[in-house]
């Protein structure tokens, strides 16, 4: 799959360029349009190129095996990151994912609404933590990786609001683990939460720019 080039405003990508070191734009190894928005606030030249993995079947291996949460998603984000850094020689490769997990159980992507409304009853009333894993590879090697967290309390829900917020929000409620997006109209789902910004949305930003740092990929 053909990547293709995040711009941002205006200027933001010259001045980017007095710190970005790497020859080759940083590819981004995931679709997710909340870690494009991201990267895009950085103003670090990147291409997006998603990685297309069984995450299902991984998933399954390293359950099987007795991995938790944080197990999971540090696979998953290591096996994208280095199935497109084999393709892309030289280049900085970042890979990600998220899950959600409460009460001993792992919530991923919903595959379809039905499936997004039994997880968000589950979820009303209780704390849910977010598991997110990134990895960062070069020529075909890992590099770092870390998971960073973000413990989210949803409020109460009735079955009529969330059969109104599924109305709402429709087809991007099965982008994300948990079946919403905190900088959106998924706000409306909670009580409380802690942790940063950028793990809520699925990359932890500042050990991605001091790992990048650390290899020589932006100014220090």
């Amino acid at each position: 799959m053909e990547g293709f080039f995040e711009m941002t405003a205006p200027g933001t990508l010259a001045s980017a360029g007095g710190f970005w070191r790497s020859a080759q734009p940083l590819i981004l190894a995931s679709k997710s349009q909340g870690r494009r928005l991201v990267l895009q606030q950085t103003a670090i030249p990147f291409t997006a190129i998603p990685a297309e993995i069984d995450e299902r079947a991984l998933e399954r291996r390293v359950l099987a095996k007795g991995g938790g949460a944080d197990a999971v998603v540090s696979e998953l984000a290591r096996a994208k990151a280095l199935k497109i850094s084999a393709d892309n020689p030289e280049s900085f490769v970042l890979g990600a994912d998220q899950a959600a997990s409460c009460e001993q159980r792992l919530f991923g992507k919903p595959g379809d609404l039905t499936e997004a409304a039994r997880q968000l009853t589950f979820l009303a009333g209780r704390t849910h933590r977010l598991h997110s894993a990134v990895a960062l590879a070069r020529d075909g090697v890992a590099l770092f990786e870390t998971v960073a967290h973000a413990d989210m309390r949803m409020r109460p829900l009735s079955g009529a609001f969330i059969d109104a917020y599924l109305a709402a929000v429709g087809g991007t409620a099965l982008t994300s683990a948990g079946a919403y997006q905190a900088e959106g109209m998924g706000v409306h789902l909670f009580a409380a939460i802690s942790g940063d910004h950028w793990t809520i949305l699925g990359l932890p930003l500042l050990p991605v720019l001091e790992a990048l740092r650390r290899e020589g990929a932006l100014l220090g």
